[in-house]
């Protein structure tokens, strides 16, 4: 196992000092990246001891280590798992083949297009989360932002490195248009949708974490079977932190939810006693699942067949498949009928967007499962549900057609009139907003969410997960 250097200005793996020219170019970023951070990052706490992981090691066990750290210090680096002897093609149309080290010349557009495109996701969120400190629940939970944070600023360091290493004067100014875009920005906005939606209360972070980090945890599945090898490498890293990011949000949402049922239980109405109500979270639930949808792109797409069919991006866990060339057999993919949503088959590369969407629906699946099992586990008559992947579309076969959540086509009259049954209302976020308070002392928690069953580490909720030094 290759060992990271934390000594260098660049923590890394790479032996990036062999390489001068290298790390002169990323040296020259990093104080731009550092500026962008300041600017950019968590607003108010840059000066506060944060309670951090940080990557020591590219090994999946044991790799972080736990210690007090001032987020502009943290030691973001360049981290790739090790190769693997004699890897070959898993797919595709040079399947079987040794794996690339190089770009090849007739992808580098189209590889480039994919870098910049996963690194412009991480600086964006970081921006949509910048303000949510000031509104944070407990300490417990501002420390998990901020792990989210830094961590997303390293994903950013991942594809900076592969842009500086392989796409040279391309690669480096791709590399300067990542820290120059802005999230909701309207003449210089992030690259995806949902990148650009406002997270303004802390129920968004959850969904956001739990919705559309999981579309991020599929990308970099996908990229992961990528037969450019340094890509691939760095993406099977990245997994490895993106779990946290999920579970942030599952064990979020699942605390709203026990707050909410424990409210239940000593009255009707959650709003009266300063809950989130159950029905007010499944319309947040529609917004971000389908908002994060929209982001594996058309249901039948040439992209995606010319990505699978180059070897540049595969499906999810390829090695499941029996057939890793895919050029016979469909796929049904949904699409829009008369009344509601029909299926149609087609060429099975033309479809691997909805492949990989389908598998990122059944593992979301999983989380809702449990989500409802704490609801009856708790004798509440209340149902999550996901909603059909035909509603509140903005982008493939079904976009903006008026489908409600369970797959039923409306007419745009009625969906007007009914909108805010499946969405949450200006009402609905007023209130959630109401809700959001500070709570910065050790030990206690807002009124609208429970606190966690266990802390980080094996420390307890009441450990001073940050300490606000400076205020």
């Amino acid at each position: 196992m290759s060992s990271i250097n934390q000594y260098e200005s660049i923590p890394n793996n790479v032996d990036l000092s062999t390489d001068k020219r290298l790390q002169r170019a990323l040296e020259k970023w990093q104080p731009n990246f550092l500026s962008w951070w300041n600017d950019m990052g968590p607003e108010g706490f840059q000066k506060d001891q944060i309670y951090l992981r940080t990557a020591i090691s590219a090994d999946t066990e044991g790799w972080a280590h736990f210690d007090y750290v001032k987020m502009p210090d943290y030691r973001w680096g360049i981290f790739l798992t090790d190769p693997e002897p004699d890897r070959r093609i898993g797919f595709g149309d040079s399947y079987g083949q040794p794996v690339w080290q190089q770009v090849p010349g007739e992808l580098r557009s189209q590889l480039k297009r994919l870098i910049v495109t996963q690194g412009d996701t991480e600086p964006a969120s970081v921006e949509q989360q910048r303000l949510l400190g000031n509104i944070c629940p407990s300490l417990y939970d501002l420390r998990n932002l901020f792990q989210v944070n830094v961590e997303e600023g390293r994903h950013l360091w991942a594809m900076v490195y592969l842009l500086h290493s392989y796409f040279g004067s391309d690669g480096r100014e791709e590399a300067e248009g990542l820290l120059e875009r802005r999230s909701g920005n309207p003449d210089k906005p992030r690259i995806l949708g949902a990148f650009n939606e406002p997270i303004s209360d802390w129920l968004s972070f959850y969904m956001f974490t739990y919705f559309t980090d999981r579309d991020g945890k599929y990308q970099l599945l996908s990229l992961a079977e990528s037969s450019f090898d340094p890509l691939s490498r760095t993406c099977k890293f990245m997994l490895t932190e993106e779990a946290h990011h999920m579970f942030v949000g599952e064990t979020g949402v699942m605390r709203v939810i026990q707050r909410a049922c424990d409210l239940m239980k000593q009255g009707d109405d959650v709003r009266k006693l300063g809950g989130i109500d159950l029905p007010l979270l499944q319309r947040y639930l529609n917004r971000w699942y389908t908002v994060s949808l929209d982001l594996f792109g058309g249901e039948e797409s040439s992209n995606a067949a010319l990505y699978f069919g180059s070897g540049m991006k595969g499906r999810a866990y390829e090695k499941q498949y029996e057939d890793h060339v895919a050029l016979d057999g469909t796929y049904a993919i949904p699409a829009p009928g008369a009344d509601g949503v029909t299926t149609r088959d087609v060429p099975m590369r033309n479809a691997m967007n909805v492949v990989l969407r389908d598998a990122y629906s059944e593992d979301s699946q999983r989380g809702v499962d449990r989500w409802n099992k704490c609801i009856r586990e708790n004798g509440i008559d209340f149902e999550l549900k996901l909603p059909s992947p035909a509603f509140h579309r903005a982008i493939g076969l079904c976009a903006h057609m008026p489908f409600d959540p369970s797959g039923r086509l409306l007419n745009q009259a009625e969906f007007d009139r009914r909108k805010y049954e499946f969405l949450p209302s200006p009402e609905d976020e007023a209130y959630v907003a109401s809700l959001m308070h500070g709570v910065y002392e050790p030990g206690k928690i807002a009124n609208w969410i429970a606190p966690p069953t266990k802390g980080i580490k094996d420390k307890p909720f009441e450990f001073e997960y940050v300490r606000r030094e400076a205020h």
